[in-house]
């Protein structure tokens, strides 16, 4: 057992980052790495933190390590963006975690998630910091590609490259890890494109499997405009309540700590000179909700791709094996109805229409104008 057994597929990344740890004259204080999503960058980087701890250089038993992994070592500090973009003010509050010294490990070490959410200026305050490198100081930084970190930031850091696992190396790991049927482990698997924890999580609830079902069938039932606009309430409308779902208790949680930190009796009316406090928590609220409807949106999108590249694969009578053989007849289907040329427009309006998605485009005209585009075309 390490650290490093639920890299999944990524065998050159673990010789690379454990070589780092092992050998000092390759570590470095800055680091970038890169991967699809699902690709487990996260996961990497926080094994990589684990071993850079670890006495044994990432036993996975020990105190340090199992510390890092659940995310409460003292010298370990990440962030986790739930909100559209990582404010200024958290980075600044980073750059003075940075500054102090080890406290009980060998390194301080700040792990950013996402740091492709970062708007310039915020970059630009990060930049000092790793030009100008605090001794037993490691930044580890995440983004799903180096081109979405400033040139000036990621020429400051060795990048490290992962790529999307193989299939099956992922259903393996749902059957060793998580018990699960191989039958189910591969078709989660595949159903994920391969993202480990979106697998997992369909592998073990069957609701999130028929909801991406549900995704899918919008294919067929789409006939003209008008089925099109409703099709994209419904998804804009199951996103929204699914990011209220999940934040919901978490939100309530959070509203009563700080009433209780603030001395305010639950019911009681709040003290002017203490709504601000209460102002900035909803709002980091609402940020993280839109945050989580987006992604919700994103990932039906993702669905929508790999059925129309099935679709494709079928039309075009390669011998690729489909993401959703599960659902061969259904797919079949929709391939009989089009051509070629039609179903690689779809695919292109449903990349337009994540682009828009992530550059802040309103996501029921986003998903609308999608939705439009997917209705049946003429041979």
């Amino acid at each position: 057992m390490s650290v490093w057994d639920e890299l999944v597929g990524q065998s050159a990344v673990v010789d690379v980052l454990a070589g780092a740890v092992a050998e000092p004259a390759a570590m470095t204080h800055a680091w970038l790495l890169t991967g699809p999503p699902g690709s487990g960058r996260s996961n990497a980087a926080r094994a990589f933190a684990a071993a850079l701890q670890c006495e044994q250089g990432g036993c996975g038993a020990c105190a340090s390590c199992l510390s890092v992994m659940r995310g409460t070592h003292p010298d370990v500090t990440v962030v986790a963006t739930e909100k559209v973009t990582i404010a200024i003010d958290e980075v600044r509050g980073l750059i003075s975690d940075a500054a102090r010294a080890p406290s009980a490990g060998r390194w301080r070490i700040i792990l950013i998630e996402d740091a492709d959410r970062m708007l310039e200026r915020t970059t630009n305050v990060l930049l000092k910091a790793i030009e100008e490198p605090v001794p037993r100081t490691v930044w580890l930084l995440c983004a799903p590609s180096p081109q979405d970190v400033m040139v000036t930031i990621r020429s400051r850091c060795r990048k490290v490259s992962l790529r999307i696992p193989p299939v099956d190396d992922v259903a393996a790991l749902l059957v060793s890890r998580d018990g699960i049927d191989p039958e189910t482990a591969s078709i989660a698997a595949r159903a994920a494109q391969s993202h480990v924890g979106l697998a997992r999580r369909y592998a073990r609830d069957p609701e999130a499997r028929e909801r991406r079902n549900s995704v899918l069938r919008l294919a067929a039932s789409i006939r003209g405009v008008s089925d099109a606009v409703i099709a994209a309430g419904k998804l804009v409308e199951v996103a929204q309540e699914e990011a209220a779902s999940a934040s919901a208790e978490r939100d309530a949680n959070e509203l009563a700590s700080l009433m209780r930190t603030l001395g305010i009796e639950s019911g009681t009316n709040v003290p002017p000179a203490l709504r601000s406090q209460i102002k900035q928590l909803e709002d980091e609220q609402k940020r993280r909700a839109t945050r989580h409807q987006r992604d919700v949106l994103d990932q039906a999108m993702l669905d929508l791709l790999s059925l129309y590249r099935d679709v494709l694969m079928i039309q075009l009578r390669t011998q690729s094996e489909l993401v959703n053989a599960e659902q061969e007849e259904y797919v079949m289907q929709v391939a009989s109805v089009t051509t070629p040329v039609h179903t690689l427009a779809k695919l292109d309006a449903i990349s337009t229409a994540r682009k828009r998605l992530a550059g802040n485009v309103s996501p029921l005209l986003a998903v609308e104008a999608m939705m439009v585009a997917l209705r049946p075309t003429a041979h």
